[in-house]
């Protein structure tokens, strides 16, 4: 015997009632920083476009779903996915309701962007002098490490009166080789 996949009948006209709750609608209209306050009429006015845009979407994905080949009892996410995908004035959920991938192609994909990401890095670092880790700080080659050889610390100055020395007689010999 085959499945019933009528959908079900949208309720003849606005009652004064809707089906989500106004609290809600409420709590959702004041989540958003933008807006100050919102009436009784404008929140029941929002939940009434809200029940019926989700009518219209999962009317567009029952027909999505009959006509497959084999039609299923239950919409699925790819119904969903379908009507969005085909349907020109749903194009704005586009973002928000993906085309599904397979596993695998979501790994090879993760892994395509993060060897992307460790070339580009690599090409950073040859371009700015050596070689660098991803946080941008450089490091030093292993082979400098290995023979002990590497830059002369860096010369840090403190404040106030405990500067380093080494920093003054940098200054005094600029002073002293320049125009007096």
């Amino acid at each position: 015997m085959p499945y019933n996949n009528n959908p079900i009948p949208r309720p003849g006209g606005i009652s004064g009632s809707v089906s989500l709750p106004l609290a809600r609608v409420k709590k959702i209209i004041n989540a958003d920083e933008d807006i100050n306050a919102c009436s009784a009429n404008a929140a029941f006015a929002i939940a009434v476009a809200t029940e019926e845009f989700v009518y219209y979407l999962t009317e567009q994905a029952h027909k999505m779903g009959k006509a497959e080949k084999k039609p299923k009892r239950a919409l699925g996410y790819n119904h969903i996915q379908q009507a969005v995908a085909r349907l020109d004035n749903l194009e704005f959920l586009t973002d928000v309701v993906p085309k599904t991938i397979p596993y695998k192609e979501a790994k090879a994909e993760r892994e395509r962007k993060k060897a992307a990401q460790v070339a580009a890095a690599e090409a950073n670092a040859e371009a700015n002098g050596g070689p660098s880790t991803t946080n941008g700080q450089r490091t030093l080659p292993d082979a400098i490490i290995a023979n002990g050889e590497g830059p002369a610390p860096p010369v840090q100055a403190t404040a106030g009166a405990q500067r380093s020395e080494v920093a003054h007689a940098d200054a005094m010999d600029v002073d002293r080789n320049g125009a007096s």
